[in-house]
């Protein structure tokens, strides 16, 4: 893209206002200099974008994926998130280097067709993710023109020890299978230490971030030397809180409090800190995060796809919290969409309950998909189509039958488009999405690495898999059993959970 850019003829969404009106961008080296009307001046050696026919609205922002996990898309039919938590093995052993790269570039490149520019990815080595496995993951990323953070998940406790009572609930068989010793803080945060201190990659496309991955998993000590390396290095923190029941009762039976008291009273609570589902969140907890200046990033799809519940997304905003949108990881919802995103956040919020004006409106999950992202992700001057801001733009196609007609922009945003409707993504000021199709990705190409990549990963991690469905009755039995028992709040769609 030429270092002026002039972007003429389009649409621009104003969601609060519900309204599309024409206007003009001009673009100095990758930065929004002036948003106008029709007309708008710009210098004589800017290039002209024709973009008529077209609604433009701020890139998306997905708050939390996992991109380790793109391989496997439609790999489960029912499962819940402790069964998920099992199946590690197969999902990310004996991925080598290249895999790696593809399953990021993979998400990647899918988000970019899909209206998303920035991504918060919580990604994942065996035992541990390297600075090489970063780099390459990073690379990815950069490749195909995306904007990310990459907060490597840590623990030191193993999931089968952090769940009360599951580890004795195995048979002895069962138990020397699973069993492994527990890493300890200081294994783990060293190496993330030396990555965030090396980090070679451009900051501001792709930037590193932490994630203590379940306070379940993690001991104290994680938890708290997280939270230092965080402030000493000036980046983001994201945990999986309080995603299911089990993890919310679990918390009361280890702790005597909530996983959001818990981490708070450790410190990791902050601006640059976000909740990855907080469904089972209550009062207390959003009353803290809101303290801090936390985010949630609410992942309705994957709650729903998991069976963990419906969080209150309505009563976060209200009690101050931050809200974010994300798609989670392909494993658990399967794609990288995140138009279905926001339409799965719109709709969990009108089945909580009969009072429509407790709904989460359409401009809300527009807000939260792109400046409430941009928060979790901790990049500055993202999100917004407005001047000195970073151009991140998508424009849909307003001849796609999804806006014939046009009647209100922001319900159609979110309640019509399903990405079929994209025909242009601008990351940076670059063209990296034109006319529907990635400007240098050769996805014919990039099907067969994928495929034979994951035929490989299939055949190497058939120990796992048999390890998985061994364990998956007693795991699957003992989680129901948690689940049935009594809390505080409830989450679940059934009053009467059978």
């Amino acid at each position: 893209m030429p270092k002026n850019t002039i972007i003429r003829g389009g649409r621009l969404i104003d969601a609060a206002a519900r309204s599309a009106n024409p206007a003009d961008i001009l673009v100095i080296d990758g930065v929004i200099d002036t948003v106008g009307a029709p007309g708008l001046q710009a210098p004589a050696d800017a290039v002209t974008f024709d973009a008529a026919g077209t609604l433009m609205h701020p890139g998306l922002v997905n708050a939390h994926t996992h991109g380790l996990g793109n391989f496997l898309k439609g790999r489960a039919d029912r499962w819940t998130l402790e069964l998920l938590l099992t199946s590690g093995g197969e999902m990310f052993d004996h991925q080598t280097l290249e895999d790696k790269y593809l399953n990021a570039y993979l998400g990647a490149i899918e988000m970019l067709l899909k209206g998303c520019t920035t991504c918060y990815d919580l990604t994942y080595g065996v035992p541990l993710a390297s600075a090489e496995e970063l780099t390459a993951v990073g690379q990815a990323y950069l490749d195909a023109g995306m904007r990310a953070v990459l907060a490597p998940m840590i623990a030191d406790i193993s999931f089968y020890k952090a769940i009360p009572g599951l580890f004795d609930a195995l048979p002895a068989h069962l138990q020397a299978a699973v069993s492994a010793p527990d890493g300890g803080a200081d294994l783990v945060l060293a190496p993330m230490r030396a990555a965030l201190h090396g980090w070679p990659l451009d900051r501001e496309r792709v930037r590193l971030g932490i994630a203590p991955t379940i306070p379940l998993l993690c001991s104290d000590a994680l938890i708290v030397g997280s939270a230092q390396l965080a402030k000493e290095y000036d980046t983001v923190l994201q945990s999986h809180v309080a995603e299911s029941k089990v993890q919310a009762v679990s918390a009361l039976k280890r702790w005597g409090k909530s996983l959001t008291a818990h981490i708070d009273e450790l410190g990791l609570l902050g601006p640059g800190f976000s909740v990855a589902h907080g469904v089972w969140l209550d009062d207390d907890d959003m009353r803290r995060l809101a303290d801090h200046g936390s985010s949630v990033a609410h992942n309705a799809g994957s709650n729903m796809r998991l069976g963990c519940g419906i969080a209150d997304a309505r009563r976060m905003l209200e009690l101050g919290v931050t809200l974010a949108i994300g798609t989670d990881s392909a494993s658990c919802s399967d794609n990288q969409n995140m138009y279905e995103a926001m339409r799965y956040a719109s709709m969990a919020s009108n089945v909580r309950g009969p009072d429509y004006r407790r709904w989460l409106t359409t401009p809300e999950i527009i807000r939260a998909a792109t400046v409430g992202g941009a928060a979790a992700t901790g990049f500055s001057k993202i999100g917004e189509i407005a001047k000195g801001f970073k151009a991140d733009i998508v424009f849909v196609d307003l001849a796609n039958v999804n806006w014939m007609p046009v009647n209100d922009p922001a319900n159609q945003l979110v309640l019509t488009e399903d990405a079929t409707g994209v025909l242009h993504v601008m990351v940076d000021g670059e063209m990296v999405v034109e006319n529907g199709a990635h400007r240098s990705c050769d996805l014919k190409a990039l099907a067969g690495k994928v495929a034979t990549a994951r035929a490989r990963n299939a055949e190497l991690t058939k120990p796992s898999t048999a390890l998985q469905a061994a364990v998956e009755d007693v795991v699957g039995h003992f989680c129901i059993g948690l689940s049935r028992q009594p809390h505080h709040i409830e989450r679940y769609a059934a009053l009467h959970v059978s």
